[in-house]
């Protein structure tokens, strides 16, 4: 009778799940409360989305730790499945290109022809140049610079990790994921101090817009992957991953790489070619 239920393919048929509903009703009720805030539409309405951002979290660590149980301790991970999930990973990380692609669109679009911007724009925002007159970008030579030479090297640590994974090598898998959580807070933390000492906002231009939206959205994605890294140590130091089966590592690695090829075409479009000098007489102020 066993013998009649047992499996004799490759693939994963996944048991019945909570999460899909789960998920689903705290997505909806993150909205609806979001949208309450920002709209005033209802006394309480932060605290609803608060409310439904805790269940899409708890979603999240529900749901992966079986995907973790299916791999680890279930064996339900075989080749094939494995192939599926890298090309689900491949699509996951296309649509997050294209996402970026719309910031970069906005960003050339305003900054190759400022005088159509006067359309969509206060002609005062624009000036008919670019950067806008009266905006004091950043110098891409310093804090950026240091950024990016703090993104490119922990692209190396995390290689670095991999390979001592591949090679049996628990203790450089730890110390290269150590170095890489390291260099990605390290990463935040400056943009966040430049972010302190920038000369324009968020509101009432279109650069300080396209700026903070663009490099906001990618310092969410290094948070986002510092935070992938840290669960990968976490199971690094309870004995997961294995030579062969170790693809949450894996994703992780590719996510990050991701976000550090990011970045260099945001250094070098925002900060060196959209780069406009020192405003004359700001070194009064």
């Amino acid at each position: 009778m066993a013998d009649a239920h047992a499996k004799h393919h490759d693939y994963h048929l996944v048991d019945p799940s909570p999460w899909p509903v789960i998920g689903s009703i705290s997505a909806f009720i993150m909205a609806v409360g979001a949208i309450g805030w920002m709209h005033k539409m209802f006394p309480g309405a932060a605290i609803v989305g608060i409310a439904g951002f805790v269940g899409v979290l708890y979603t999240m660590a529900g749901w992966w730790r079986d995907v973790i149980n299916e791999a680890q301790h279930k064996g339900d991970h075989t080749r094939v499945v494995q192939m599926h999930h890298r090309y689900g990973m491949i699509l996951f990380i296309a649509s997050e290109v294209m996402f970026f692609v719309a910031w970069f669109w906005a960003y050339f679009n305003v900054a190759l022809f400022p005088n159509a911007a006067k359309e969509v724009v206060r002609t005062e925002l624009i000036g008919g140049v670019w950067p806008p007159k009266g905006i004091e970008t950043f110098d891409p030579w310093h804090l950026p610079l240091l950024n990016t030479l703090i993104l490119l090297t922990s692209g190396t640590t995390v290689t670095w990790a991999h390979h001592a994974l591949l090679h049996g090598d628990r203790e450089g898998l730890k110390k290269g994921l150590w170095c890489t959580i390291i260099l990605g807070a390290l990463f935040t933390c400056v943009q966040v101090y430049e972010y302190s000492h920038a000369h324009f906002a968020f509101a009432g231009n279109v650069y300080g817009a396209v700026f903070f939206m663009s490099t906001g959205f990618h310092g969410f994605h290094v948070l986002v992957g510092t935070i992938f890294l840290i669960v990968c140590l976490a199971r690094a130091y309870a004995g997961h991953f294995t030579p062969k089966q170790h693809l949450g590592f894996e994703f992780a690695a590719w996510y990050w790489h991701f976000v550090d090829v990011v970045w260099i075409f945001l250094f070098a479009a925002i900060y060196v070619w959209g780069y406009g000098g020192p405003v004359v007489g700001a070194a009064a102020h």
